[in-house]
């Protein structure tokens, strides 16, 4: 009886872990017409290699009037980011072609949408200077926030 209870414990515990540890790297985000993200900060666990971020836009306006994205880059890059993207038009997500500054993001969405980006963390650090931000233009002055990988 009691090896079948230690059985039962070890299978429970192996079919749970890997959902928890799954969890903790996916992260959702709202924003609205209001040009606001729901949360100022997110931040993942260093246990996870790759993340996956889904940005939902809760509002209705259109992406041409009111789209929105979620990039992210460390805090000293966003605001270039920022600036660079404004001539690369919503037709690439107001970010300029290959930008190396960019560690990802997601697709310029409109009200009712979303869109979710998956990317690693291999070369990101637990004590780095992160930022996610809108790049539509204008945008950046308020929809911004940190995230940081937690030890």
């Amino acid at each position: 009886m009691k090896k079948t209870h230690y059985f039962a414990g070890l299978v429970l515990m192996s079919a749970t872990l890997p959902a928890f540890a799954a969890d903790e790297c996916t992260l959702e985000i709202n924003s609205n017409d209001a040009m606001q993200f729901e949360q100022k900060e997110l931040s993942v666990p260093a246990s996870c290699e790759e993340v996956t971020v889904t940005l939902h836009h809760t509002g209705t306006m259109a992406k041409n009037v009111m789209g929105h994205n979620w990039v992210l880059s460390t805090t000293e890059d966003m605001q270039a980011i920022a600036n660079d993207g404004m001539s690369a038009g919503a037709d690439h997500d107001y970010l300029k072609a290959d930008d190396d500054r960019v560690i990802a993001h997601t697709a310029l969405i409109g009200g009712g949408e979303s869109s979710s980006v998956t990317f690693s963390t291999a070369d990101m650090k637990a004590d780095g200077n992160y930022s996610y931000f809108c790049s539509f233009p204008g945008h950046i002055g308020i929809m911004k926030g940190t995230f940081s990988i937690t030890e």
